[in-house]
Protein backbone atom coordinates (compact mmCIF):
# COMPACT_ATOMS: atom_id res chain seq x y z
CA UNK A 1 0.00 0.00 0.00
CA UNK A 2 1.31 3.43 -0.95
CA UNK A 3 2.21 5.74 1.88
CA UNK A 4 -0.35 8.55 1.68
CA UNK A 5 1.26 11.66 3.15
CA UNK A 6 -1.66 14.04 2.54
CA UNK A 7 -5.05 12.27 2.27
CA UNK A 8 -6.79 15.55 1.36
CA UNK A 9 -4.56 15.84 -1.73
CA UNK A 10 -4.55 12.19 -2.79
CA UNK A 11 -6.96 10.60 -5.29
CA UNK A 12 -7.75 6.88 -5.51
CA UNK A 13 -9.07 5.72 -8.88
CA UNK A 14 -10.53 2.22 -8.92
CA UNK A 15 -9.86 0.48 -12.25
CA UNK A 16 -10.86 -3.03 -13.38
CA UNK A 17 -7.43 -4.38 -12.39
CA UNK A 18 -7.08 -2.51 -9.09
CA UNK A 19 -6.61 0.88 -7.45
CA UNK A 20 -4.41 3.71 -8.70
CA UNK A 21 -3.19 6.16 -6.05
CA UNK A 22 -2.43 9.68 -7.27
CA UNK A 23 -0.64 12.32 -5.23
CA UNK A 24 -2.01 15.73 -6.23
CA UNK A 25 0.26 18.77 -6.46
CA UNK A 26 -1.64 21.71 -4.90
CA UNK A 27 1.53 23.82 -4.67
CA UNK A 28 2.03 23.47 -8.44
CA UNK A 29 -1.53 23.72 -9.82
CA UNK A 30 -4.01 24.65 -7.06
CA UNK A 31 -7.01 25.34 -9.34
CA UNK A 32 -6.67 22.01 -11.18
CA UNK A 33 -6.25 20.10 -7.91
CA UNK A 34 -9.33 21.81 -6.44
CA UNK A 35 -11.41 20.96 -9.56
CA UNK A 36 -10.41 17.30 -9.49
CA UNK A 37 -11.32 16.99 -5.82
CA UNK A 38 -14.63 18.83 -6.37
CA UNK A 39 -15.64 16.52 -9.24
CA UNK A 40 -14.43 13.39 -7.41
CA UNK A 41 -16.44 14.33 -4.32
CA UNK A 42 -19.53 14.89 -6.49
CA UNK A 43 -19.11 11.40 -8.01
CA UNK A 44 -18.80 12.99 -11.46
CA UNK A 45 -15.80 10.83 -12.48
CA UNK A 46 -17.40 7.50 -11.51
CA UNK A 47 -17.99 5.24 -14.57
CA UNK A 48 -16.29 7.67 -16.98
CA UNK A 49 -14.58 5.97 -19.95
CA UNK A 50 -10.96 6.18 -21.01
CA UNK A 51 -11.92 7.50 -24.46
CA UNK A 52 -8.41 7.98 -25.92
CA UNK A 53 -5.62 5.58 -24.97
CA UNK A 54 -2.45 5.67 -27.07
CA UNK A 55 0.11 2.94 -26.38
CA UNK A 56 3.40 4.41 -25.18
CA UNK A 57 1.87 7.89 -24.87
CA UNK A 58 -1.07 8.38 -22.51
CA UNK A 59 -4.55 7.36 -21.30
CA UNK A 60 -7.16 10.14 -21.42
CA UNK A 61 -10.42 10.27 -19.48
CA UNK A 62 -12.56 12.66 -17.47
CA UNK A 63 -15.27 13.74 -19.96
CA UNK A 64 -18.03 13.82 -17.34
CA UNK A 65 -20.51 15.19 -19.90
CA UNK A 66 -20.36 12.52 -22.65
CA UNK A 67 -18.31 9.58 -21.36
CA UNK A 68 -20.21 8.30 -18.30
CA UNK A 69 -20.76 4.68 -19.31
CA UNK A 70 -23.75 4.35 -16.95
CA UNK A 71 -25.67 7.41 -18.17
CA UNK A 72 -25.89 9.17 -21.52
CA UNK A 73 -22.66 7.54 -22.79
CA UNK A 74 -21.94 8.73 -26.31
CA UNK A 75 -18.78 7.14 -27.76
CA UNK A 76 -18.81 9.53 -30.74
CA UNK A 77 -18.87 12.58 -28.45
CA UNK A 78 -16.66 11.19 -25.68
CA UNK A 79 -13.69 13.50 -25.34
CA UNK A 80 -15.57 16.62 -26.51
CA UNK A 81 -17.17 17.58 -23.21
CA UNK A 82 -16.30 18.80 -19.76
CA UNK A 83 -18.20 19.59 -16.60
CA UNK A 84 -20.74 22.30 -15.83
CA UNK A 85 -17.93 24.29 -14.16
CA UNK A 86 -16.01 27.07 -15.94
CA UNK A 87 -12.78 26.25 -17.78
CA UNK A 88 -9.55 26.62 -15.83
CA UNK A 89 -6.61 28.93 -16.54
CA UNK A 90 -3.36 27.18 -17.45
CA UNK A 91 -1.07 26.48 -14.50
CA UNK A 92 2.11 25.58 -16.37
CA UNK A 93 5.16 24.73 -14.27
CA UNK A 94 8.61 23.19 -14.40
CA UNK A 95 7.23 19.78 -13.35
CA UNK A 96 8.02 17.50 -16.32
CA UNK A 97 5.52 15.19 -18.01
CA UNK A 98 7.23 12.02 -16.76
CA UNK A 99 5.76 8.52 -16.71
CA UNK A 100 2.84 8.45 -14.29
CA UNK A 101 2.18 12.18 -14.17
CA UNK A 102 -1.34 13.53 -14.48
CA UNK A 103 -1.88 16.24 -17.07
CA UNK A 104 -4.86 18.46 -17.81
CA UNK A 105 -6.40 17.76 -21.23
CA UNK A 106 -7.55 20.84 -23.14
CA UNK A 107 -8.28 22.22 -26.59
CA UNK A 108 -5.84 24.42 -28.53
CA UNK A 109 -6.67 27.21 -26.06
CA UNK A 110 -4.25 26.87 -23.10
CA UNK A 111 -7.00 28.13 -20.75
CA UNK A 112 -9.60 25.52 -21.75
CA UNK A 113 -8.90 22.65 -19.32
CA UNK A 114 -12.02 21.59 -17.44
CA UNK A 115 -12.57 18.01 -16.23
CA UNK A 116 -10.55 15.86 -18.64
CA UNK A 117 -7.10 14.60 -17.79
CA UNK A 118 -4.51 12.10 -18.97
CA UNK A 119 -1.95 9.86 -17.34
CA UNK A 120 1.38 9.60 -19.15
CA UNK A 121 2.56 6.06 -20.01
CA UNK A 122 6.09 7.34 -20.66
CA UNK A 123 8.22 10.46 -20.34
CA UNK A 124 6.47 12.93 -22.68
CA UNK A 125 8.70 15.94 -22.24
CA UNK A 126 7.49 17.53 -25.49
CA UNK A 127 4.35 18.42 -23.44
CA UNK A 128 6.36 20.29 -20.78
CA UNK A 129 5.10 23.84 -20.08
CA UNK A 130 2.28 23.32 -22.61
CA UNK A 131 -0.09 21.25 -20.46
CA UNK A 132 -0.69 21.60 -16.73
CA UNK A 133 0.77 18.81 -14.57
CA UNK A 134 -1.15 18.44 -11.31
CA UNK A 135 -0.51 14.97 -9.97
CA UNK A 136 1.55 11.80 -10.14
CA UNK A 137 0.78 8.11 -9.73
CA UNK A 138 2.46 6.82 -6.57
CA UNK A 139 1.01 3.30 -6.73
CA UNK A 140 -0.88 1.20 -9.27
CA UNK A 141 0.79 2.32 -12.50
CA UNK A 142 0.65 -1.32 -13.66
CA UNK A 143 -3.17 -0.95 -13.65
CA UNK A 144 -2.89 2.19 -15.81
CA UNK A 145 -0.61 0.28 -18.20
CA UNK A 146 -3.36 -2.38 -18.55
CA UNK A 147 -6.06 0.09 -19.74
CA UNK A 148 -7.52 -0.98 -23.11
CA UNK A 149 -5.86 0.95 -25.95
CA UNK A 150 -7.57 2.74 -28.85
CA UNK A 151 -8.75 6.08 -30.22
CA UNK A 152 -11.43 5.33 -29.12
CA UNK A 153 -11.07 1.80 -27.72
CA UNK A 154 -13.70 -0.60 -29.11
CA UNK A 155 -14.58 -1.65 -25.54
CA UNK A 156 -13.23 1.14 -23.34
CA UNK A 157 -12.21 0.72 -19.75
CA UNK A 158 -13.66 3.12 -17.19
CA UNK A 159 -12.86 4.70 -13.89
CA UNK A 160 -15.12 2.60 -11.65
CA UNK A 161 -14.82 5.14 -8.84
CA UNK A 162 -12.73 8.18 -8.05
CA UNK A 163 -12.37 9.25 -4.43
CA UNK A 164 -10.36 11.73 -2.38
CA UNK A 165 -8.36 9.54 0.04
CA UNK A 166 -9.50 11.66 3.00
CA UNK A 167 -13.08 10.54 2.25
CA UNK A 168 -12.34 6.88 1.48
Amino acid sequence: MAEIKDPENTIIIELKDGPVTIELLPDVAPKHVERMKELARAGAYDNVAFHRVIDGFMAQTGDVEHANMEKDYNPRRAGTGGSDKPDLPAEFSNVPHDRGTLGAARSANPNSANSQFFINFGDNHFLNKQYTVYGRVIEGMEHVDAITKGEPPANPDRMISVKVAADA
